[in-house]
């Protein structure tokens, strides 16, 4: 029995090399759309999410991660992708980073979903968590404390091509009747 909605979560797949051609705005509203949907703790709807496709920004928060990550400046951990959803939840939510995680999660299958490429990157707490992130925030108009959950970042793949998913490891799953 087939069902599309179990294949597209068996088949989309982390793209870590994009062409610089911009995702059109419809697309991104589409992904983020997607993202607004996704299950929250008590239906509460805390995450929110910053779109960046100003080329300016992208490549400081691209400088910012790298710095975080210890690599050297010419390593862009944004793998070259065109646009950046910050997934970020209100730093007193119990379950910030399970709802926000749920958001990303939403994002990647509706990328993929529309032949857009995606890839969760990490460090987004510890840039919210500088002066530099806070005052990103508030330059925006975003008031309060939140934590950084995650980016996803879009983009079309360079190769075009969608790597295929390693075989599962057994040993994962514990039935109890």
């Amino acid at each position: 029995m087939s069902n599309t909605i179990i294949e597209a979560l068996k088949t989309r797949r982390s793209i870590r090399r994009y062409k610089p051609d911009m995702v059109p705005q419809e697309i991104i509203d589409e992904i983020i759309d997607a993202g607004l949907y996704a299950a929250s703790g008590h239906g509460e709807q805390k995450p929110i999410i910053v779109a960046v496709t100003n080329k300016e920004l992208r490549d400081e928060i691209s400088v910012k991660n790298c710095e975080i990550g210890g690599w050297s400046p010419e390593v862009d951990p944004l793998y070259g992708a065109p646009v950046v959803l910050i997934v970020l939840a209100p730093k007193d939510w119990a379950n910030n980073k399970y709802d926000g995680s749920l958001v990303i999660g939403n994002l990647m299958l509706a990328a993929d979903s529309l032949g857009i490429g995606s890839c969760w990157i990490n460090r987004a707490r510890e840039e919210f968590e500088s002066e530099w992130g806070k005052e990103l925030l508030k330059k925006i108009g975003i008031k309060g404390e939140w934590e950084g959950i995650g980016h996803c970042i879009l983009g079309y793949p360079e190769d075009g091509a969608k790597p295929q998913a390693a075989p599962r490891l057994p040993g994962r799953v514990y039935y109890v009747k």
